[in-house]
C-alpha cells in the first residue's frame, strides 16, 4: 500500500496572482469574473455539489441516518443491504450506513482542521518572511525545511501512541507540519508582489508590514491560498484514513472511514465483503471532489485564463 505524502517536495505554487486592481469598480469585476470562469468548469461545480451533499449529510447525521447511533443488534449480526438496511449492518448488527454518515464527521472534521489551522498559520508565516525579508526570511525558511524532512505518518503514529487518539491530535500535528507548503508558496508570491508599486506608495505613506499584508497583498493572493488551502483537505483525509487503516488512528468507540476500512480489512471476496467498499467509496467520492474543486479554483483565479 502507497503511503501518500502531505508534503511534496517541490509543491506545485498554483495560479499566478492576478496584476492587482484598485479598490471599487475593478475588485467587483474581477470577482464577477472569477465567478464566471469557476461556474465553466463542470468538474469543478460537480465537485462542490458532491462536497456540499456529503457534508450536509454527514453533519446532519442525526436528523438523516435512518436508525440511532450504535444502535446494536448482536443476534442478528452482520447483514447485507436491504431495503431496511441499505448497505447493511456490520458484525454488531449496527446500520453501517448510520455508522458510515457519523464517522464522516470525523474525516471530514479532519480533512477541514487541517486545512484551516495549516493554510493560516502559513500564510501569515510565508507573508511575513517574504515582506520582511532578511535574515528574518532565512531563519523562517530553515525552520519550513527542517519541517518538510519530518515523515508526517510516523510522527502521527507516534503522536496517536503517547498522546490521545482523538481528531484533535490528528489536526493539531498535521496542521503543525503541513503549514510549512503554504509558507513556501506564499513566500515566493509576496517576494513577486513586495516591489510593486503599489506596494511602494503603502509604505511611503507610513503602512505598517501588518498592514501591507492584511489590506495589500493576501487580497492578491487569494487564490492561490484557496487552491492550496483546497488540495490539503484531501491529503489529509488521506493520511487520517491511511493511519487509521494501519491501526494507529482513531480508536472504537469513535470511527473514521479509514477506521471502518481497517475493521473490514480481510474481508474482499467474502459475503461480508460490502463493509469495505462504503467507506472506500466515500474517501474517494471525497478525494476526487476537493481535487476537481482545487483545479476549478486554481483556473478561476488565474488571470491567464481565457476569457
Amino acid at each position: 500500500m502507497t503511503i501518500p505524502s502531505l508534503y511534496p517536495a517541490q509543491p506545485d505554487p498554483g495560479p499566478t496572482p492576478a496584476t492587482p486592481l484598485p479598490p471599487g469598480n475593478g475588485d467587483k469585476s474581477r470577482r464577477r469574473l472569477v465567478v464566471e470562469r469557476f461556474l465553466r468548469h463542470r468538474m469543478a461545480v460537480t465537485g462542490l455539489i458532491i462536497l456540499a451533499a456529503l457534508m450536509i449529510c454527514c453533519y446532519g447525521a442525526a436528523w438523516i441516518a435512518p436508525h440511532p447511533r450504535n444502535a446494536q443488534d448482536l443476534l442478528s449480526g452482520a447483514v447485507p443491504p436491504s431495503g431496511e438496511h441499505w448497505l447493511g449492518t456490520d458484525d454488531l448488527g449496527r446500520d453501517y450506513l448510520t455508522e458510515l454518515l457519523y464517522a464522516g464527521q470525523v474525516s471530514l472534521t479532519v480533512g477541514l482542521g487541517v486545512a484551516v489551522l495549516s493554510t493560516v498559520v502559513g500564510t501569515l508565516v510565508g507573508a511575513t518572511a517574504g515582506l520582511v525579508g532578511g535574515w528574518i526570511d532565512e531563519l523562517i525558511m530553515r525552520v519550513t525545511d527542517l519541517f518538510l524532512i519530518i515523515p508526517a505518518i510516523a510522527l502521527l503514529a507516534l503522536a496517536m501512541q503517547t498522546l490521545s487518539p482523538s481528531p484533535e491530535t490528528i489536526v493539531l500535528v498535521l496542521a503543525g507540519l503541513g503549514w510549512t507548503v503554504i509558507a513556501r508558496v506564499v513566500r515566493s508570491q509576496v517576494i513577486s508582489l513586495r516591489e510593486k508599486e503599489f506596494v511602494q506608495a503603502a509604505r511611503v505613506l507610513g503602512a505598517s508590514k501588518m498592514s501591507i499584508i492584511g489590506r495589500h497583498l493576501l487580497p492578491n493572493l487569494l487564490g492561490v491560498i484557496i487552491v492550496n488551502a483546497s488540495l490539503s483537505v484531501a491529503a489529509a483525509i488521506i493520511l487520517e484514513s491511511t493511519l487509521s487503516f494501519l491501526g494507529f488512528g482513531i480508536q472504537p468507540p469513535q470511527s473514521s472511514w479509514g477506521n471502518m476500512l481497517n475493521q473490514a480489512a480481510g474481508l474482499v471476496g467474502t459475503p461480508k465483503d460490502y463493509l469495505l467498499y462504503a467507506p472506500g467509496v466515500a474517501i474517494l467520492l471525497t478525494v476526487l471532489a476537493v481535487n476537481f474543486l482545487g483545479d476549478g479554483l486554481r483556473d478561476a483565479f488565474d488571470h491567464r485564463s481565457r476569457q
